[in-house]
């Protein structure tokens, strides 16, 4: 497998569609931990979120290889809206499975597009899997939020762009649920400036990949309600994810509930921005471990911008 090449085909395929979001620096975090401290702003991304890159190239890449029209995926928010976007202006049919316990706002916002939703399981590894044997069934195609390598690729793109923004940073620190975000940032990156440290950030209370890290496979492992809902949840058994965490990962920070309202309340005030809990893993994470970075370059992955409004205002008040 030549990811590099993946992820550089991947870009090809995708610019027309995506933005090259922001790289912001951040004097108070700079300040707080002794270094340089840039934000990726993937929240300004197209339908709000970095997944659209994967979407986008599974889609593109299906269509026009498979001369196929009618996709299906699970999703509990962000990458259903992505999906349901490309979708719509490759004049695709598209049909998103959601848990029953899916965020109400990521529904409602889910509700305005041109895709058919239906609900099922209280889980997002139980709604794949019965969206994958749905689809199986009907014989229609699949695509997965993130154990598909042409989604992994979609998401290293962040890493181009993060090369010519900033060349090599020492740090980079992402948001991890599924993994596919982490795969395809760090593919890029190790095998572009192999002495980049990736850092995987998860909350506490759903640690799936981390806890799946240390027992050496792809584990069962129970999930508390979380404010990064983005993340939350489980792994399917045969994630190519799991891989490419172990192979490229440095390391992984755990963050507290608590940590994660404290970060998205310093993004706010500092930088004005309404952001997911899943967003600031990055942020909560390096507070954390402030004292690791030094005088070194490190740049926070801020994943997307869906919160519930009133969830929002509650933290921050």
């Amino acid at each position: 497998m030549d990811i590099l090449r993946e992820i550089q085909e991947a870009e090809e395929r995708i610019r027309p569609y995506i933005k090259e979001t922001s790289l912001e620096y951040s004097p108070v975090l700079s300040r707080m931990g002794n270094c340089k401290v840039y934000l990726k702003l993937e929240n300004q991304q197209v339908t709000g979120s970095f997944k659209i890159r994967g979407a986008m190239n599974s889609l593109i890449f299906l269509s026009t290889t498979k001369n196929k029209n009618e996709f299906i995926t699970a999703s509990s928010g962000n990458h259903g809206a992505a999906f349901a976007h490309g979708t719509d202006i490759l004049g695709l049919k598209g049909t998103i499975f959601l848990p029953k316990n899916a965020s109400h706002t990521k529904i409602r916002a889910l509700k305005e597009q041109n895709v058919r939703i239906e609900f099922y399981g209280y889980d997002c590894v139980e709604t794949e899997t019965f969206a994958r044997e749905y689809a199986q069934k009907n014989m229609i195609d699949f695509i997965s939020p993130y154990n598909d390598l042409k989604i992994i690729a979609g998401q290293g793109t962040i890493g181009i762009e993060l090369e010519k923004q900033l060349r090599k940073p020492d740090f980079v620190l992402v948001p991890i649920g599924g993994g596919g975000l982490i795969s395809g940032v760090a593919s890029y990156l190790k095998n572009k400036f192999g002495e980049v440290e990736i850092i995987g950030c998860q909350p506490i209370n759903s640690p799936v990949m981390y806890e799946s890290i240390k027992a050496g496979k792809i584990i069962d492992y129970e999930s508390k309600p979380t404010l990064s809902d983005g993340t939350a949840g489980g792994i399917e058994p045969d994630s190519i994810t799991f891989d490419f965490c172990m192979k490229y990962v440095n390391e992984y920070i755990m963050v507290s509930e608590e940590e994660i309202k404290n970060a998205l309340r310093l993004l706010f005030k500092e930088h004005k921005l309404i952001v997911e809990g899943a967003a600031v893993l990055s942020v909560a994470s390096f507070i954390q471990k402030i004292k690791k970075f030094q005088g070194r370059e490190v740049v926070l992955i801020i994943s997307g911008s869906k919160i519930n409004t009133e969830e929002f205002e509650k933290i921050i008040s």
